[in-house]
C-alpha cells in the first residue's frame, strides 16, 4: 500500500497584510463602485467618493503607498502582520482628518477675533459647508482680513451707554404735559405708544411699534422744544438794532433775524450757547429714577409736549431689525466656516505626518488583534507570545508625540506669535546696525 503524500498548509495567520496596495478600489479580485469602496475600505470616504466635493484620486495612491510603508516598518517581510489593507486605508483616512482638525483649530486661534459675527454655514456629517456665504470657497486656507471684530463689539458697548454709536437705535417719542401732574410713567407712556403705533402728542405713527413688548426701554435724554431759534437765543423779545428795521421787529422770521453786534461778542455767544439753552432758558428741570419723571416745577399753565430719546433694551443675543450685527453669524469655533482641508492642499511637511500617524494608528489596531489571543497562542510542542502590549504602548506613545509635535510647531506659528518674531527680529537687527560705523564721506 502506497504511503499517502501530505501537504499541510500554515493556518497560523488567515489574514497577512500584502507587500504594496492598489489603486483601484477592489475586494476579492472584483472592482467595488463608490458606494462599495465607502462600506468596504473607508469609512467615511471624504477623498475617495466621486460625490464628495473633497474627491481626490491622489488620495487613492497615497493609500495604497501606505501599504507598503506599513509592510515595511512592522517588517510584514519577516513576521505575518495581521492586517488588511482595508485597515490601512482607513487608517489613513483618519490620520489626514486627524491632521486637518489640528490645522483648523490652529487656523480657528488665528483669525476667530476678525471674523465674529460674520455669516457661518450649515454643515453636513463629514463637516462639509452645504450653505452660506463661504460655501465652496476653503476660506480655512485664506489669509483674511484683519478685522478686530471683537474689540470693535466691545467698543460699541461702551459707545452704546456714552450714547455716541453702537449698535443700538436711537428712538424718540413725546407727550403732553398735564396741569397739576408732576409725575410720569415714561416706560408706560412709551408702550402704550408702541402698542397703539401713535405718538401720544403729535398722533403720527411712531418707528418703534410693536418693538417694546416686555421689554424695558432706556432714556437717554428728556427735552421739550422751545420758540424759534431767535427766542431761545435773545428771549422772548429779541435785541436793539436788529437787522432790518430797529422799529419792527416782526416783519423777519425768527430764526433768520440777527443783531449787529461786533464778532468777539458772537465767539463768546457761542463759547456759552450750550449752557445757555439748558440753563437760562430752560423752563423745566426734572429728576428720572427708573423710567420715572418728575418735572419741577410741578407744569400749571402753559403746557407743552415733552420729548424723550430712548433705546429699546433687547437680549444681547437678539439681531436688530434696523440694522445688522452679525449675533447671528460667527461667534466660536464650531461656527467657523471650515471645511476639511482638501488633500491637494496638504504639503509634503503634512503629508508626512501623516504617513507617522497611520502606522501609528496600525500598530493599535494590530494591538488590538493580537490582544484578542490574551498575549499568546499554542502550537504544537509549544506556544507563541504575542507583543499586543507593547503595541498598543507604542502606538499610544507615538500618537500622543505626533500630535504634540504639531500643536508645538502651530502654537509657534500662531499670527501673534509671528509678529513678536518680527519684532524680536527688528530689535535684533537695530542692535546690530548701531555698532556699524557709519562711513566716511570721501570727495
Amino acid at each position: 500500500m502506497a504511503k499517502p503524500t501530505l501537504t499541510p498548509a500554515s493556518t497560523m495567520s488567515k489574514v497577512i497584510l500584502p507587500s504594496t496596495g492598489t489603486v483601484a478600489l477592489t475586494s476579492g479580485g472584483n472592482a467595488l463602485s463608490d458606494s462599495a469602496a465607502r462600506a468596504v475600505h473607508y469609512p467615511f470616504a471624504i477623498y475617495v467618493n466621486t460625490e464628495s466635493p473633497l474627491f481626490d484620486s491622489n488620495f487613492v495612491t497615497g493609500a495604497a503607498e501606505q501599504v507598503a510603508y506599513t509592510f515595511k516598518k512592522l517588517g510584514g517581510d519577516v513576521l505575518d502582520i495581521e492586517l488588511t489593507v482595508s485597515n490601512v486605508y482607513s487608517a489613513y483616512e483618519e490620520a489626514c482628518l486627524e491632521y486637518s482638525y489640528h490645522i483648523n483649530k490652529h487656523q480657528a486661534k488665528n483669525v476667530l477675533g476678525s471674523l465674529l459675527g460674520f455669516a457661518t454655514g450649515t454643515f453636513d456629517h463629514h463637516g462639509h459647508m452645504t450653505g452660506g456665504d463661504a460655501s465652496g470657497s476653503a476660506v480655512n486656507l485664506a489669509f483674511p482680513t484683519f478685522k478686530a471684530e471683537y474689540a470693535r463689539r466691545v467698543g460699541e458697548g461702551f459707545a452704546e451707554e456714552a450714547g455716541i454709536g453702537g449698535n443700538n437705535t436711537f428712538y424718540s417719542a413725546s407727550f403732553a404735559l398735564t396741569a397739576g401732574v408732576q409725575d410720569y410713567d415714561l416706560q408706560t407712556i412709551i408702550s402704550r405708544s408702541a402698542t397703539t403705533n401713535t405718538d401720544e402728542s403729535t398722533g403720527d405713527p411712531v418707528p418703534y411699534a410693536d418693538l417694546v413688548g416686555n421689554s424695558k426701554v432706556k432714556i437717554h435724554r428728556v427735552f421739550y422744544k422751545t420758540p424759534g431759534s431767535m427766542w431761545r437765543f435773545y428771549g422772548y423779545y429779541g435785541g436793539l438794532n436788529v437787522v432790518g428795521n430797529l422799529n419792527y421787529y416782526g416783519q423777519y422770521a425768527d430764526d433768520t433775524t440777527f443783531e449787529i453786534i461786533p464778532v468777539w461778542q458772537n465767539k463768546l455767544q457761542a463759547m456759552a450757547y450750550e449752557d445757555h439753552l439748558f440753563t437760562r432758558l430752560s423752563h423745566y428741570s426734572y429728576e428720572l429714577f427708573n423710567n420715572k419723571l418728575r418735572i419741577f416745577p410741578i407744569p400749571e399753565g402753559f403746557l407743552q409736549a415733552m420729548y424723550v430719546q430712548f433705546t429699546i433694551d433687547k437680549q444681547p443675543w437678539t439681531e436688530d431689525s434696523d440694522r445688522k450685527n452679525g449675533t447671528d453669524g460667527i461667534n466660536n469655533m464650531n461656527t467657523l466656516p471650515f471645511d476639511n482641508i482638501p488633500y491637494k492642499n496638504i504639503n509634503a511637511i503634512g503629508k508626512h505626518w501623516i504617513r507617522r500617524y497611520a502606522l501609528a494608528l496600525c500598530k493599535e489596531m494590530l494591538g488590538h488583534i493580537r490582544g484578542k489571543f490574551g498575549g499568546s497562542i499554542p502550537i504544537p510542542g509549544d506556544t507563541v507570545t504575542l507583543n499586543s502590549a507593547d503595541l498598543l504602548s507604542q502606538a499610544k506613545d507615538e500618537q500622543d508625540s505626533l500630535k504634540e509635535e504639531l500643536k508645538t510647531i502651530l502654537d509657534e506659528m500662531t499670527y501673534k506669535a509671528l509678529a513678536e518674531q518680527d519684532s524680536a527680529m527688528v530689535a535684533a537687527i537695530d542692535k546690530v546696525n548701531s555698532n556699524i560705523p557709519l562711513m566716511i564721506y570721501q570727495g
